[in-house]
């Protein structure tokens, strides 16, 4: 029998026979919509009462930290002395400035307040470098406000060492002594290992050359060297499976786990990496402790919301990002992933291996870009061949660290498997970014970032329809074609008959003089070791007779070592207005100067493994030849040395300014040089072909010195997207008629001679 029913304001279907009917209106139907209209909606409340909860917590937070007396002050760059309970250990920037953050809990204002705030202390190296996690430390010096959105009550802006007011408690100690001793206990290792295994297992990067590092990020492995998830993850599995052997049960062992935790994030930190892996595991663990099932996805939710409501600073974060967005990969993305490439015929094991990797990366993919520019085409293949290694390495590192402050001895045995395992990940982050083409750039900013996950779900869609596959196979060889037919067709780099190069360094400055096959010599290093070291290499620069230091800021010096990797280094020559420390110190990172108590003075010769240094100064009126190349120094001239504390138009003002000369080139190279230095230099400018432009292109230039010398072509080093607004609009249009190439859009830049004339080529 069948019919129709209609009641109420609905209408019913009933069919009968086989006993199944559909009834809508206003019975079982209806009532699942409301009940779907009544999640949707508790969602939306959900989600408001977050968002106005986030509101309300960060607009406390910022009036709190912003509106207080310390706030005030750092407006009004007040003098004062500050108390300081420490968070962290202090680090080091590329410019020699040590950075402690902590908080302000006294402040020298109306004969001294009680305050709890937030503040960074810069200052020279000195007693700051030795300051420990939770010691109260007593700071002289100016407060001045922080960038906009940082959520600081002030920068502290230290003069001379800090003063100990209050030792640290006994369980920071603790941990002090826990860093201490794992760092003495790797002292056997080889060098590189030496620095990679407590960064592997506490994030102490302090051991690490800037070099080996450079070469992580290349190859896709730099998240090794950070305390992460993935630390949190093999420390509570390890602690689980030993209580489970033990028989101690799921809840005593979860227990257990979580006690560890709450240690080793007093060791390492509070990093937002630590912070998001620490709540969203403890939530997991307290599920393990009531007998629940552990969902990673809400567990996650949890942590980001719990952490972004405690700390909404958290929320700008570039780690704390990438943590989660790393993390969300591995939860939503790699458990399919390894199942496809399984069902391909891949083993499980493999299959895992190489799908957590590319999860990860498709996962943080976009954030990069908008970090760095950059997409890696090596990052997959390196983690897959160093995650085996990696966990060997946590593991017997976290082994190390416990038993190194009570048995010693024990703990140099655990620490060997641990250095094998950091050796292999060093063999393979080497090599990796060895690879030509390894890094690709890619359009920085919110633009990139979507053209990039755009693309990332294309190709996840794509490879699982065969049609797709293959259309998809058809367009990558097609590029590659295409790529390979532009890289036959283009000019040869580097021109036979180059003398002068203008090496893409980003923000800074690296200049490449041609003396003789194989030599030359170097004016400036540029901030980054692996930058300067491949233009060389391009190049094929095999000896450097001569570098030369405009002058010791960090865009011009950190890249030291990556001209020294391979080539010996002769005479280093520097301005005599400036001290001489900065300079001899990046020799020391560079492995070219052995530690001393005082650091050697000018014309001293310093033995080393990769031969013998020079250290000198060069002043106005004198002249140098290497090879072909001629070299007149402009400036500065002898006079009253440019104090420590020195501000950057100072330094740059002392600047070397040189004039190059080959037979039939003739290039002016002015440093840093600003406003004041340049119009010293007034009628002294001789006629030369080419311009280097000072500083990188700021609006700070005399239009007189910069046509004085009537250049046809002027070379601009500088970084694509930098902060400063370089080049400017005002030094563009005094260039007006002078052919201007820049770094940021030419990449290197070469200048040659051919047939008596000159001639520009560029090479991105």
């Amino acid at each position: 029998m069948e019919g129709w029913v209609s009641g109420g304001d609905g209408e019913g279907v009933l069919s009968g026979g086989g006993g199944e009917g559909v009834l809508s209106g206003g019975g079982v139907g209806r009532r699942e919509g409301v009940k779907g209209r009544f999640v949707g909606w508790g969602l939306v409340g959900v989600v408001l009462v977050l968002g106005a909860a986030s509101a309300v917590g960060t607009g406390l937070r910022v009036d709190a930290v912003r509106g207080g007396v310390v706030g005030e002050a750092a407006e009004k760059g007040v003098n004062t002395v500050v108390d300081v309970v420490v968070k962290a250990e202090g680090r080091v920037t590329d410019k020699g400035m040590v950075v402690v953050e902590g908080r302000a809990v006294w402040v020298g204002i109306d004969g001294g307040m009680r305050v709890r705030t937030p503040v960074v202390v810069l200052a020279r190296q000195g007693g700051w470098r030795k300051v420990e996690s939770g010691q109260r430390v007593r700071a002289r010096g100016r407060l001045a406000a922080p960038e906009r959105g940082e959520l600081l009550g002030a920068v502290v802006l230290a003069r001379g060492d800090p003063v100990l007011v209050e030792e640290a408690g006994t369980a920071q100690r603790a941990a002090t002594k826990v860093r201490d001793a794992l760092r003495e206990a790797v002292r056997g290792l080889e060098p590189g290992a030496r620095g990679v295994v407590p960064a592997m297992v506490l994030g102490d990067t302090a051991g690490i050359d800037p070099e080996l590092k450079t070469e992580f990020e290349r190859a896709g492995l730099v998240h090794c060297l950070v305390v992460s998830g993935a630390n949190f993850s093999i420390l509570v599995v390890v602690v689980l499976w030993t209580g489970r052997r033990a028989g101690l049960g799921n809840r005593v062992g979860a227990v257990l786990a979580g006690g560890v935790v709450l240690g080793f994030v007093l060791v390492v930190g509070t990093e937002p990496s630590v912070l998001r892996a620490t709540v969203m595991g403890l939530i997991g663990l307290a599920a393990v402790c009531t007998g629940r099932e552990r969902h990673g996805v809400p567990a996650l939710a949890a942590a980001v919301i719990v952490l972004v409501l405690a700390d909404p600073g958290l929320s700008r974060s570039y780690g704390f990002a990438l943590s989660v967005t790393a993390t969300s990969g591995l939860l939503l993305l790699a458990p399919r992933w390894r199942d496809r490439l399984a069902d391909a015929g891949l083993s499980r094991r493999l299959a895992e291996a190489t799908a957590v990797p590319l999860a990860a990366q498709a996962a943080v993919g976009p954030i990069l870009v908008l970090l760095a520019g950059t997409v890696s085409l090596v990052a997959v293949p390196a983690n897959v061949l160093a995650a085996p290694a990696i966990a060997v390495a946590t593991v017997c590192g976290f082994l190390t660290a416990a038993l190194a402050p009570f048995l010693p001895d024990l703990a140099a045995l655990t620490v060997r498997p641990a250095g094998w395992a950091a050796s292999w990940v060093i063999t393979v982050a080497r090599a990796f970014a060895a690879v030509p083409h390894g890094t690709i750039p890619w359009h920085q900013g919110l633009l990139g970032a979507v053209l990039l996950a755009v693309l990332t779900i294309a190709a996840a869609v794509a490879v699982r329809h065969r049609a797709l596959r293959r259309l998809t196979a058809a367009a990558l060889a097609g590029l590659a074609l295409a790529a390979l037919t532009l890289r036959l067709t283009a000019s040869p780099w580097p021109p036979t008959d180059w003398r002068l190069v203008a090496c893409d360094v980003g923000q800074g400055d690296a200049l490449v003089l041609h003396a003789a096959p194989g030599q030359a010599v170097i004016v400036d290093a540029g901030p980054d070791p692996a930058l300067i070291d491949r233009c060389l290499s391009r190049l094929s620069v095999r000896a450097v007779p001569l570098l030369l230091i405009t002058h010791p800021h960090a865009d011009h010096l950190a890249g030291l070592s990556g001209i020294t990797r391979s080539r010996p280094l002769t005479t280093l020559v520097r301005t005599p207005l400036i001290p001489a420390t900065p300079q001899l110190r990046a020799l020391h990172t560079a492995g070219l100067l052995p530690a001393a108590p005082r650091l050697p003075t000018p014309g001293t010769l310093r033995k080393s493994g990769k031969g013998e240094v020079q250290v000198t100064e060069a002043a106005a009126g004198e002249r140098l030849r290497i090879g072909e190349l001629e070299l007149e120094v402009l400036a500065p001239r002898r006079g009253r040395a440019v104090p420590e504390g020195a501000g950057g138009t100072e330094i740059n003002n002392a600047s070397l300014v040189l004039v190059a000369r080959w037979d039939g080139l003739t290039a002016l190279l002015g440093g840093d040089l600003e406003e004041e230095g340049q119009r010293a230099l007034r009628g002294l400018v001789p006629k030369v072909d080419v311009l280097k432009v000072p500083h990188h292109g700021s609006a700070r230039q005399e239009p007189a010195f910069l046509t004085e010398g009537r250049p046809r072509a002027a070379l601009i080093s500088v970084g694509r997207d930098n902060d400063y607004g370089h080049p400017s609009e005002r030094l563009l249009r005094m260039l007006h008629g002078i052919r201007v190439y820049r770094t940021d859009q030419h990449g290197d830049i070469a200048v040659t001679t051919p047939n008596g004339g000159i001639e520009i080529v560029t090479h991105s």
